[in-house]
């Protein structure tokens, strides 16, 4: 196995462990920003609202390498959870949430297309199954 298709795996991952983690931890988010569970469940809405926006987003890049792509989104990842992960109010976290999202859908897009290419003769499903892989791991656990 390739180690290029172990690395877009682990962009799945934790693509999924930051859409799943929240609704695992969301009580006790809740509590820290001292609003309600359902108010903190408006924190799992903006990430999927991202997810929406994020993927047309994708044509404003379509012209640049594919890897440099993979690399934009995830940078954008990690900063949305970073943010999230310091956000001392609701609206921020809100907001943090939202940026999380935008490279879901679009890095799944691309990075199976980058894990069609990488794949020897015959092998894309098989390689483009592996970078899944991570999202299947991140549902179990997050």
């Amino acid at each position: 196995m390739k180690k290029s298709l172990i690395a877009l795996a682990f962009g799945t991952l934790g693509l999924g462990i930051a859409e799943f983690v929240m609704m695992a931890i969301l009580p006790y988010v809740a509590a820290d920003l001292h609003i309600s569970i359902p108010i903190a469940g408006h924190l799992i809405s903006a990430y999927a609202l991202g997810v929406c926006a994020g993927a047309p987003l994708l044509t404003l890049a379509r012209k640049l390498p594919l890897k440099n792509i993979l690399l934009g989104l995830v940078a954008i990842m990690m900063v949305g959870n970073i943010f999230a992960s310091l956000s001392p109010n609701y609206w921020t976290m809100l907001v943090a949430r939202f940026i999380s999202g935008l490279p879901h859908g679009a890095y799944f897009g691309v990075a199976s297309v980058v894990a069609e290419k990488l794949a020897d003769k015959g092998k894309g499903s098989e390689a483009v199954s592996i970078m899944i892989a991570g999202m299947t791991i991140a549902n179990l656990f997050g």
